[in-house]
C-alpha cells in the first residue's frame, strides 16, 4: 500500500461506486452508523513539524474498537489511554443493552409505569433522542429495539421477518411519546410497562463526545476521536493541516472513500443499510426499522453522513435521515440546516450523492 499523503489524507480520493455481492452482517454491540472512518491507525508517535508529535492509540469498546490521535507536546500514553477507556467504559456501565448489570438495562427490566431516577448520563442522551424524535416526526425513536430483534437484528439473528401477532404486538409498546422524562426532577416514566429503551443510534456518538471532552479537560486541543466509525476532531492534526474525514462509498464486500471532508472543529456519523440485512422471498430485509410503520425501510438510500457541532448530534440525525429517506431526509434536513451528504442507488447500480447546502459548503473545491 502506498504511504499516505502528508496533509494526513487517505491515498484513496473520492471514488464512483458500483453495486456489488450482497451479504448479512451481524450487529455489534451499540449496532449505529459504522461507516465514516479515518485512516492510518497506528499505535506510535510520529515525529511533526516544529518539534510536536502525535500520539495514536486503540482499544476496544462497544463491541466495535475506538481509535484516538492526539497531537502535542509531552504526551502521556498510559494517562490519556486511561482517560479515554474510563470514559468509554462508563457510557457501556449505564447505556449497554448487552450488559445485564447497566443502568439501561436494569431500567428495561423494571416493569412499571412509575418515574425512577436516572444518571445525569443518562438524561443527556435520553434528552437528546427524544429532541431528535419530535423534530424528525418520529422517524427517530429509541423504543424501536424490540422491532428491530423481532425482524432479525436483534441477538438471536433469525434473520426472519415477524409474524403479524407478534408485529402488533410489538407496536403496542413501542413509541417515543411513551417516555416522560423529567429532566428538572432527573426522573423518566415508561407509559407502558414493557417500553424498552436502545440507544444504538446515539450511544457511540455520547461516547466520542465524552473522549472529546474529558481530552479538552486536559488542556488537548488536537486531537481526533473514533468510536465505531463516528468520530469528532478540534484543531489541525501533525502536518499542521484539516483533519480529513472520509465518508465511506456504500459496498458491500470492500470500504472504499467516497468523499473527503476536511473538519478543524465538529463531529460526523453515518448511517446506512449497506452491511447489516438479509434477504427474504428476494427483497432486501434492512436492519433500519421505521419506527412509523414498524417495519424495514425500503426506499432507494443507501447511506447518510451527517455533519454537527457534537457527535451524539449527528449519530441521532443520521439515523433519522436515513430512516426518512432520499426525498423526506433531504428535505428536513435542508429545512433544519442540516449538514447532510446522501447516497441513493439508481436503477443502474450506481450511487447518485445528494448533498445539502450546509455539507456542500464543508467540501474542497466547492
Amino acid at each position: 500500500m502506498a504511504p499516505p499523503p502528508p496533509d494526513g489524507t487517505s491515498p484513496l480520493g473520492p471514488l464512483t461506486v458500483k453495486h456489488l455481492s450482497r451479504r448479512f452482517l451481524p450487529p455489534l454491540l451499540f449496532v449505529g452508523a459504522l461507516f465514516a472512518f479515518q485512516y492510518h491507525r497506528g499505535q506510535q508517535i510520529e515525529a511533526a513539524g516544529g518539534g510536536r508529535g502525535e500520539l495514536a492509540l486503540q482499544g476496544e469498546t462497544m463491541g466495535t474498537t475506538w481509535s484516538v490521535k492526539v497531537v502535542g507536546e509531552g504526551l502521556d500514553e498510559a494517562g490519556l489511554r486511561a482517560t479515554i477507556q474510563g470514559e468509554l467504559d462508563a457510557v457501556v456501565a449505564a447505556m449497554s443493552t448487552y450488559e445485564p448489570t447497566s443502568e439501561l438495562s436494569k431500567l428495561n427490566a423494571r416493569a412499571e409505569t412509575t418515574p425512577t431516577t436516572i444518571s445525569p448520563a443518562l438524561r443527556t442522551v435520553l434528552a437528546l433522542a427524544l429532541q431528535i424524535s419530535a423534530a424528525s416526526d418520529g422517524a427517530f425513536d429509541v423504543t424501536v429495539g424490540p422491532l428491530v430483534n423481532a425482524w432479525g437484528f436483534g441477538p438471536q439473528k433469525r434473520g426472519t421477518p415477524p409474524d403479524a401477532a407478534t408485529h402488533a404486538s410489538l407496536r403496542e409498546r413501542v413509541g417515543w411519546q411513551k417516555l416522560a422524562l423529567d429532566a428538572a426532577a432527573g426522573t423518566l416514566a415508561k407509559a407502558h410497562p414493557q417500553t424498552y429503551v436502545d440507544l444504538s443510534a446515539i450511544a457511540k456518538g455520547y461516547g466520542v463526545d465524552r473522549v472529546a471532552l474529558a481530552l479538552e479537560a486536559k488542556g488537548h486541543d488536537r486531537y481526533l476521536v473514533e468510536v465505531g466509525g463516528e468520530l469528532r476532531v478540534r484543531g489541525h492534526n501533525a502536518h499542521g493541516a484539516p483533519w480529513r474525514l472520509g465518508v465511506e462509498a456504500p459496498l458491500e464486500d470492500r470500504r472504499a472513500v467516497q468523499a473527503v471532508v476536511p473538519l478543524t472543529a465538529g463531529a460526523m456519523a453515518t448511517s446506512g443499510d449497506y452491511r447489516n440485512f438479509y434477504e427474504q422471498d428476494g427483497q432486501r430485509i434492512s436492519h433500519t426499522i421505521d419506527p412509523r410503520k414498524g417495519a424495514p425501510i425500503t426506499h432507494r438510500l443507501a447511506s447518510v453522513s451527517v455533519v454537527a457541532a457534537d457527535c451524539a448530534t449527528a449519530d441521532g440525525w443520521a439515523t433519522a435521515l436515513n430512516v426518512l429517506g432520499p426525498d423526506e431526509g433531504f428535505a428536513k434536513a435542508q429545512a433544519l440546516g442540516l449538514a447532510a451528504y446522501f447516497l441513493v442507488r439508481r436503477p443502474d447500480g450506481d450511487f447518485e450523492a445528494k448533498v445539502t447546502p450546509a455539507f456542500e459548503r464543508l467540501l474542497p473545491n466547492r
